[in-house]
């Protein structure tokens, strides 16, 4: 062990690893969608004391407020664990926070409405970040442009390891034999 390691891993190995892991998948959607469960699930429930007075805002939807409030912090979860179904997150967290208005009290009193739409507007909008592309400039190595369409994934091009210079009319010309043989 040498003198600058601690023997175990610090603050900073954790706090990279969880960007990373936070990179990778539609974070804030995810956070501001199970926020936006709590309101909407609880409030139906609460009771408030002001003073002597207790307020219930207990409605004949409860019920549905719970659904709604667990089915937003089941499809934030979702969002963070499963990020290839993020559209289809978003797009029902949209719907449910919409259906939350009336159902109840008036979207957890418009905190859970709006955190939920705020939600998945960032999850329909959400991609995934692409490579670093390479430096250019004086210091970079000298590329030949790529030809036209070799970037697109559509593009019929040469599969790994065939040679790009034989195409499909050189090797039937041939009998499908390569020159060498």
């Amino acid at each position: 062990m040498s003198a600058e390691s601690t023997g175990s891993r610090g603050f900073t190995y954790w706090r990279l690893h969880f960007r990373a892991w936070r990179g990778a998948r539609p974070f804030w959607a995810g956070l501001f969608t199970l926020l936006s469960g709590a309101p909407i699930a609880y409030f139906p429930y609460a009771h408030l004391q002001l003073g002597h007075l207790t307020l219930a805002m207990a409605t004949t939807a409860g019920a549905g407020s719970l659904i709604i409030g667990v089915l937003l912090i089941t499809l934030g979860l979702t969002m963070w664990f499963h990020s290839i179904v993020r559209v289809f997150a978003g797009v029902a967290t949209i719907l449910l926070a919409l259906v939350s208005i009336p159902v109840a009290n008036i979207g957890g009193f418009l905190i859970g409405f709006l955190l939920a739409l705020v939600g998945g507007a960032l999850s329909i909008s959400w991609a995934p970040g692409k490579a670093a592309e390479p430096a250019t400039g004086i210091d970079a190595p000298h590329q030949e442009p790529a030809p036209h369409g070799a970037d697109d994934p559509f593009f019929p091009g040469p599969r790994d390891g065939e040679d790009p210079n034989v195409t499909e009319t050189t090797a039937h010309a041939n009998g499908g034999r390569n020159s060498a043989g």
